[in-house]
């Protein structure tokens, strides 16, 4: 389980710096903007990270059963 929780922590991590990363261009901040102001920027959010959640407990769930077959 450990191992499982470093691997998210690190995938995490790197996400999060990546995000970061890409904040600082000037350019994507015009399309942000509209967004923002019309609220839909906090609905595209939402719906991704639902949807990498989602990943997250498929492959987890996934990955339980698989362990679960090979014990037998």
């Amino acid at each position: 389980m450990k191992k499982y929780l470093k691997s998210f922590l690190l995938v995490l991590f790197a996400l999060g710096y990546f995000v970061a990363a890409q904040a600082q261009d000037g350019a994507a901040n015009a399309n942000t903007d509209v967004m923002r102001s019309n609220g839909k920027i906090y609905v595209v959010m939402a719906v991704v990270v639902t949807i990498v959640t989602g990943l997250f407990l498929y492959v987890y769930s996934i990955d339980k059963k698989i362990s679960k077959l090979e014990n037998k």
